[in-house]
């Protein structure tokens, strides 16, 4: 591939659904994979390291006296994702892959997740949720009335076009330019009366056309469109991931380089703004008595449904486990891909409908390996 052509990340961020179905699973064999990707690459050298991650987690069962059958159940299916070429060949920057000796659930993520073999009686899924923490994906929408198009935005590569079934392709197409008045029996309307209601219909039209489209989950749609049309389309917008801020210009005469240029300034901004604003909350909800940073105060709490937010050190294993009632356990290992205390925080929060944030290190409050903002206050 040329070093100047465009790149398309094949993304299948989970949605929520999904991730409960992952939470939820207990079985004796639940192995979970991280893999680094490149979506130029032809695949061979991330067979290869998953290849080798692969033998580890088959180790990790030997280890752990698992039965000979379901060793290789699950080789069996991993041999087959190997020998799947039109899926290596259709890769984002991460693989996330979910394995028991009866199914095997892959996702294809935008985040540059570290390599990771484990094997556990629940699968491992705090680097998954950081897709879903900051999704690095954005969508571009660049509205005029000569012109509807939409862009996808991803790290490190050029913005692709989206295609959107029934999306408008102008004003005049979608709603026409026959006189309004005489279908309004109320008032006869002015010429820049009609216009706006034009527009307003175009962008009803446009919303109903992304809706399909856009993930469940709030990867951010930033705006582009002249005035009065751009805030007539906002208001149509029924997406709650549509950002505050707008992108600058008129898209009929910005090329898409110029757009996700802006898009990633605005998308830099938003992130440093939630990440300022979630700091300041949990500042705000500590001086109300309903924070914690202990992990055993937060494992308890977790198990009780009171954690309404929950920070999460994405790359740390804190070894032990939570009994029904919450209490810890601690214990001592080496085995950094352990199934392991702030696993199963994050999994009965999220189970009890708390929000999670999987983060690094340095963004967790009190810069611990976990940190909880409370439903009520202790």
């Amino acid at each position: 591939m040329d070093d100047g052509a465009a790149v398309t990340l094949h993304t299948d961020i989970p949605s929520r659904a999904e991730i409960d179905a992952l939470f939820q699973a207990k079985e004796r064999w639940c192995v979970s994979f991280y893999l680094p990707t490149d979506p130029v690459s032809t695949g061979e050298g991330e067979r290869l390291e998953l290849k080798n991650l692969v033998r580890d987690a088959l180790n990790q069962m030997r280890e752990a006296e698992a039965g000979k059958n379901d060793i290789a159940a699950v080789e069996e299916q991993l041999i087959d994702l190997d020998l799947d070429e039109t899926f290596w060949r259709h890769q984002a920057r991460s693989l996330a892959l979910f394995a028991t000796p009866s199914a095997l659930v892959a996702f294809r993520l935008p985040n540059r997740l570290l390599p990771l073999a484990a094997v556990a009686d629940r699968f491992h899924l705090k680097p998954l949720l950081r897709a879903i923490t900051f999704p690095q994906l954005a969508f571009v929408l660049a509205v005029t009335q000569n012109a509807v198009r939409v862009l996808e935005i991803l790290p490190d590569v050029d913005a692709e076009p989206v295609d959107v079934p029934n999306l408008p392709t102008d004003l005049e197409s979608a709603v026409g330019k026959e006189p309004l008045a005489d279908q309004m029996a109320i008032r006869r309307m002015s010429a820049a009366e009609e216009q706006k209601v034009r527009m307003r219909q175009y962008a009803r039209q446009i919303d109903q056309a992304l809706r399909p489209i856009l993930p469940e989950h709030g990867v951010p749609l930033l705006l582009a469109a002249p005035e009065p049309l751009g805030s007539i389309v906002r208001s149509a917008c029924r997406y709650p991931g549509l950002a505050a801020a707008a992108l600058p210009g008129n898209p009929d005469v910005l090329p898409d380089a110029e757009l996700v240029a802006s898009a990633r300034e605005v998308l830099d901004r938003l992130y440093a703004d939630q990440m300022s604003q979630l700091r300041e909350l949990f500042g705000q909800r500590s001086a109300q008595g309903r924070a914690v940073t202990d992990v055993a105060d937060v494992a308890r709490l977790a198990t009780h449904g009171a954690v309404e937010t929950v920070f999460a050190d994405i790359d740390v294993v804190v070894p032990g486990h939570l009994d029904e009632a919450g209490a810890v356990t601690f214990e001592e290992s080496d085995d950094a891909t352990a199934y392991g205390v702030v696993d199963e925080i994050v999994r009965r929060v999220w189970l009890t409908g708390g929000r999670v944030l999987a983060l690094r290190r340095e963004d967790i409050p009190g810069g611990g390996d976990v940190a909880a903002i409370l439903r009520y206050s202790l």
